[in-house]
């Protein structure tokens, strides 16, 4: 493969996943890790690509969301291991808060069909996947749903959450950084978020690996607000110790 094929396939899978790895791309195409860090290094002095631990993201991806169809084809296995997880930290009675997310709504098709919980979310699929289920009390925060996501945000939204205290929220993140805390492209998710995290005793943050070390346009959280993340296997162990060291409990399923 010539460096010209070479680039260009680097561009389009970091486009497509939403990041590129140093390892696999230099695995895969049968390169060294320091030709994969160099080409990485030129496309972000080109603008295309910018560095992260271990690889790099688009550049457009700071303020590009995916909408939530996509973003259910990608990770499955991890997404799924990260729910068990999470089902393992939920509490034996009480109140939980599902936070909008692919993540987040596999743990809702995961939650032991005897357990007996009242359940807040501001996610309508999530809303809908539960409502059916006669032994758990499904409140829907108010407020605007957004297209993208399937969201409620707003004033109603964060309203509905300064009035309670749950015991668990699990909330997703689009980037997890020892530098700048939890990130998402959205500044209304991101209110929406900050409230859910004052609204719990213990906030869990659900992230697979490819969150860890991006960040986005609007920080909703510092790391010392989150009691847990839970991540899959394919996170790096240095980027873990950063986490970990920021006083964060991580959990790798």
């Amino acid at each position: 493969m010539y460096a010209e094929e070479r680039i260009q396939l680097i561009v389009a899978r970091a486009r497509s996943e939403g990041r590129v790895e140093v390892t696999a791309l230099a695995a895969e195409l049968g390169v060294t890790p320091e030709t994969v860090r160099r080409d990485l290094t030129s496309l972000e002095r080109q603008g295309l690509l910018r560095r992260v631990h271990g690889g790099a993201i688009p550049v457009d991806r700071l303020g590009f969301e995916p909408a939530v169809g996509q973003r259910a084809e990608r990770n499955l296995e991890e997404k799924d291991r990260i729910a068990k997880a999470a089902v393992a930290e939920l509490p034996v009675e009480g109140a939980i808060l599902l936070d909008s997310g692919t993540t987040t709504a596999r743990i809702a098709e995961m939650l032991p069909l005897d357990c007996e919980l009242t359940v807040v979310t501001n996610s309508l699929p999530i809303a809908l996947t539960l409502s059916v289920r006669p032994n758990l009390q499904v409140l829907m925060t108010g407020g605007r749903v957004r297209s993208r996501t399937l969201a409620a945000v707003g004033d109603w939204t964060a309203n509905a959450l300064a009035s309670i205290r749950v015991d668990v929220a699990f909330l997703g993140a689009n980037g997890v950084s020892a530098a700048h805390g939890l990130t998402t492209p959205d500044q209304a998710e991101a209110a929406a978020k900050r409230a859910m995290i004052r609204a719990a005793r213990r906030p869990v943050v659900v992230a697979d690996h490819s969150k860890l070390g991006a960040d986005y346009f609007a920080r909703f959280g510092e790391l010392t607000e989150i009691d847990t993340l839970i991540t899959d296997t394919g996170a790096h162990d240095d980027l873990v110790a950063e986490l970990e060291s920021a006083g964060l409990r991580v959990v790798r399923a």
